[in-house]
């Protein structure tokens, strides 16, 4: 099924929140090491709020390792006070020439507070694409009230819209299930 003109404002604005969920959902650590954990992290890199994959070479030598070699030796001092600042939980050991952030096997209490996290998660993407729904069906009640459209055209858009509606929030389940299931794995 195509999607109408006047529906595809609000169906873009669903698929921009299943992008950010899936972007999201990448940031939070599920026992192993993963690369997308230091997205968040800015680095004050001669006064600029600096990503630290632009200060440096980030690798994965272990399944629970990931080893940051900054370009610029000068930088590495910053990005340890960075990661120590953030919510990350892990202090990194500083080596003199690169920084090596071990990551702690999750224990049980940990995998079910990431799991509702996630489910929490996507509970806010759920309410961002219910939100374009509704921001939709209120743009077709206005149209008709100014007899721009027809009333089974009404309808139409309205049925449209919460079939992607419908199609987004199983999409969003399935991420969230997905995401929790790869957190509870041991």
């Amino acid at each position: 099924m195509a999607t109408s003109e006047r529906v595809k404002p609000y169906e873009e604005k669903m698929e921009k929140a299943i992008d950010f969920l899936a972007s999201d959902l990448q940031t939070i650590r599920a026992g192993r090491a993963n690369p997308h954990v230091l997205d968040k992290i800015r680095v004050d890199y001669y006064g600029t709020p600096t990503p630290i994959q632009q200060l440096s070479n980030i690798s994965i030598p272990e399944a629970r390792m990931i080893q940051i070699a900054p370009w610029d030796k000068q930088a590495l001092k910053a990005i340890e006070r960075a990661i120590l600042a953030s919510d990350l939980g892990i202090t990194p050991s500083n080596d003199g020439s690169n920084l090596r952030l071990v990551f702690p096997e999750l224990t049980e209490e940990r995998r079910k507070e990431l799991s509702k996290d996630v489910q929490k998660r996507g509970e806010n993407v759920k309410v961002t694409v219910r939100n374009a729904r509704r921001d939709g069906n209120e743009e077709f009640k206005k149209l008709r009230k100014d007899s721009t459209i027809s009333e089974d055209d009404e309808k139409d858009f309205a049925d449209e819209l919460q079939k992607l509606t419908d199609k987004y929030v199983k999409k969003i389940d399935e991420m969230v299930e997905e995401k929790k299931k790869e957190i509870m794995t041991v």
